[in-house]
């Protein structure tokens, strides 16, 4: 009989996320993983070469879980933890330039009790909201590659499943998440129009459910990287726009 994959094994993912019974066994495997040799080399490096604002301070550096109640009506989707941020705060968008920004336009809409996201003791929660991403370890000049996305998809697809009782709505930062989300959604069951949707900001799908469940509104937005807003390619307000849309959409 085949052993159980291991967590240093790329079928680490697939073989222990699809038998997860709830989201809180989800994160307690998905923190083990190791299956990706790169990520998992440079989000422990990250960990041992510090920022020297952060010298002090013990690095996470293992997979980031997701963050927000079980029962969310609205996903927002990112891409992948900041090696500094997230890698460092062990919580999804804490601790870094995109985090001030998604945290205070949440907070902006009462769906956060407070504007700012320091660290994972900081008192920080969520009303309908969850947080996931894609890949779920720092990468590399914040681009993973095509097969730490697939191996890392597993995570997502379980959390979408878990969720999906009373999921209404999903908020996606920027492209990649984007094309990494809708096949994860085809999967589950909910209807993708052909051709398959574009992303951009501002872009809204309705996804119907063929089984006769409520559709999922999907929603666009350019991610609040230090990078974008920096060149106003996205402002706080802008994001703040489609979170309160997707909001709407999810009942909030």
């Amino acid at each position: 009989m085949r052993h159980p994959a291991r967590p240093d094994e790329p079928g680490f993912p697939a073989a222990r996320a699809p038998g997860a019974d709830h989201l809180a066994e989800l994160d307690a495997n998905l923190v083990t993983c190791r299956a990706c040799p790169r990520l998992v080399a440079w989000r422990e490096e990250a960990g041992r070469v510090r920022r020297r604002a952060f010298a002090d301070q013990e690095y996470w550096a293992r997979p980031v879980p997701d963050f927000g109640p079980p029962d969310a009506a609205l996903a927002v989707v990112g891409l992948a933890p900041a090696a500094h941020g997230g890698n460092r705060t062990g919580r999804a968008f804490t601790g870094d330039p995109s985090g001030d920004v998604l945290y205070a336009a949440l907070h902006s809409l009462g769906l956060a009790n407070q504007p700012t996201a320091r660290h994972r003791g900081d008192g920080l929660a969520l009303r309908g909201v969850r947080i996931t991403m894609p890949v779920h370890c720092a990468p590399p000049e914040n681009r993973p590659t095509p097969a730490e996305r697939d191996t890392c998809r597993p995570w997502l697809a379980r959390e979408l499943e878990l969720l999906r009782p009373t999921l209404r709505a999903a908020v996606v930062l920027g492209g990649f998440g984007w094309q990494a989300l809708l096949p994860v959604l085809a999967a589950a069951g909910w209807r993708l129009p052909r051709p398959r949707p574009p992303f951009g900001h501002g872009a809204r799908v309705r996804l119907a459910d063929p089984a006769g469940g409520p559709e999922l509104h999907l929603l666009g937005c350019y991610h609040p990287s230090r990078r974008n807003v920096s060149t106003g390619r996205v402002t706080p307000q802008m994001v703040a726009d489609v979170l309160r849309a997707g909001a709407a959409a999810a009942g909030l």
